[in-house]
């Protein structure tokens, strides 16, 4: 998957004309752990159910016209593979910003689970 491609979804929607923004995310496998542990890749698994209901709720904030995300379920993700797309398309940056953030938030603390595979 391409973020474009997922961009070119979003310009397709019936209610593209009400956005003024569109905010893209991409999130990549970085070569250090947040503790500064070099890093060979990661591992991430997806509850597809709570990615669901997030994305459902987080559509309902008035204002937001269309949110799409993508992760990336390989077995092993390498140093700079892309990891997640997220992309809200919204009316005005203050209501897009903060509905990616909330989004972001909520799928990195209850969607994904990652393992990070580390250099011996």
């Amino acid at each position: 998957m391409r973020i474009a491609t997922l961009l070119e979804q979003i310009k397709q929607h019936p209610n593209y004309s009400k956005a003024g923004m569109v905010l893209c995310h991409n999130g990549v496998v970085r070569a250090t752990s947040r503790e500064g542990q070099a890093v060979t890749g990661l591992e991430i698994i997806v509850d597809h159910d709570r990615l669901a209901q997030i994305i459902a709720a987080q559509k309902a904030t008035p204002g937001i016209v269309e949110i799409l995300v993508h992760i990336e379920e390989k077995k092993h993700l390498s140093v700079g593979d892309d990891v997640m797309f997220l992309l809200v398309a919204g009316d005005i940056r203050e209501t897009v910003i903060k509905t990616l953030t909330d989004t972001l938030n909520q799928i990195k603390s209850e969607v994904t689970q990652k393992t990070q595979f580390f250099v011996e």
